[in-house]
């Protein structure tokens, strides 16, 4: 088979000490050959210069709507638990469909810059934006489906058994281009009526749901075991994964590796929100403050399948970020205290090859016959590279390049 492209001398993620690098050939969009020297040429070849090559980042959980709203906002340091939530609400009539787009093609352009092939961002609806949130991140769906697979979570920020008119809203957007359902119970008077109602949805469309959950600095009260209960009882193992669940670094280890347990015994996964939860977190006290951010290897150790993402991106949530999930994954090793060579490649998994695997997309990853999601970055193993929060020096998507990042000179005198 004629090749369209080869990507020369680059090093496999999971090459060992001493390895050759590897020649990576494609075709037709899909890697075709993977070989030490392909003995042939292609239309256009590319030279790794013996970095790192990886299957494109995979972001599970981000805001597109919300983001770079800063400049509309009152980004205060404030106290109160809801105060993100509420500085985005004082300023949602001023969202339009055009607007969201704009935005979103913004934040969504430099997660492509920094490897990014793969997507699922979550969109709010209520009466005070209904559909507009929805509405303007799907027109991204096909407007940069050249660069990265997007699909959108619908979800209720405000409320949903205390918010009327939501639930309608909800089941509109899952008619209409939404593929996962959402939640945001910590903002509901009646938490577990709003957790039931959205499984309640996911049976009805058949579809997976990814849940806001469990953010706070108590142990008390958590809304993961009763996910965990509903996910057995209907048998949605696989299929559901809780964001933040801060209320678990709160926890003694034992405690928490009982709750992990039960999350990896139902398949309920978990996302890690690293820099909200950091920024978020510990305003309750003025000295010694927790981080407020979960270990995800210590979940993972337990059979979590746990992943790290950017969530929201210079907005009240989170007023930083620049959409590179490397940055993250870097972050939470730190914060976690996770720097060894193990520690440090199962953070990496966590934006790669278990992020994939949230989203149950079984066809991730540098082998044969996968598509040619492929990341150069310039560092020679993944490690490394989260280490030193690598730039992305080259982003294929289907086989087709995507972005071109120079490397930076010395000019010595």
């Amino acid at each position: 088979m004629p090749l369209d492209l080869i990507l020369r001398d680059v090093r496999l993620p999971d090459a060992k000490p001493g390895d050759p690098a590897m020649d990576i050939g494609v075709a037709g969009g899909r890697i075709a050959a993977i070989a030490p020297r392909l003995d042939t040429t292609a239309p256009e070849e590319a030279q790794g210069g013996g970095r790192v090559v990886s299957a494109g980042f995979v972001e599970t959980h981000i805001h597109l709507d919300k983001s770079c709203i800063l400049a509309r906002c009152d980004c205060g340091r404030q106290r109160f638990p809801h105060g993100a939530m509420e500085a985005v609400s004082a300023v949602k009539h001023t969202f339009t469909v055009e607007d969201v787009t704009e935005r979103a093609s913004r934040t969504i352009e430099n997660c492509i810059l920094h490897g990014a092939t793969r997507m699922r961002t979550h969109a709010e609806v209520d009466p005070k934006v209904g559909l507009r949130g929805v509405e303007g991140v799907r027109a991204l769906i096909e407007k940069y489906r050249w660069a990265i697979d997007l699909e959108i979570c619908v979800m209720p920020q405000e409320g949903l058994t205390n918010n009327p008119g939501t639930d309608e809203l909800m089941v509109a957007a899952l008619k209409n281009g939404a593929t996962v359902v959402g939640a945001a119970p910590n903002y509901d008077s009646d938490r577990a009526a709003q957790i039931r109602r959205v499984f309640e949805m996911a049976r009805e469309f058949d579809v997976d749901i990814d849940m806001h959950l469990d953010s706070g600095t108590s142990a008390e009260e958590l809304d993961t075991l009763l996910v965990c209960d509903l996910t057995e009882k209907y048998g949605w193992g696989g299929r559901v994964a809780v964001g933040h669940v801060t209320k678990l670094a709160a926890m003694p280890w034992p405690a928490l590796d009982k709750v992990a347990k039960r999350m990896a015994d139902a398949g309920v996964a978990a996302t890690i929100l690293t820099a909200t939860d950091l920024y978020l977190g510990g305003r309750h006290v003025e000295a010694n403050a927790p981080r407020n951010v979960v270990d995800a290897n210590r979940l993972a150790e337990q059979g979590v399948l746990c992943t790290v993402a950017s969530n929201n991106i210079l907005n009240p949530f989170t007023p930083f970020g620049d959409g590179q999930l490397l940055r993250q994954a870097n972050m939470q090793a730190i914060v976690t205290n996770r720097g060894s060579d193990s520690e440090v490649r199962a953070v990496w998994d966590m934006t790669t090859t278990n992020a994939a695997r949230l989203l149950r997309q079984d066809d991730y990853g540098v082998a044969v016959g996968n598509p040619a999601d492929l990341v150069v970055l310039d560092a020679e193993t993944p490690e490394m590279a989260l280490r030193t929060v690598a730039p992305v020096l080259m982003a294929y998507k289907r086989g087709r390049r995507t972005v071109t990042r120079e490397r930076a000179r010395l000019h010595r005198p």
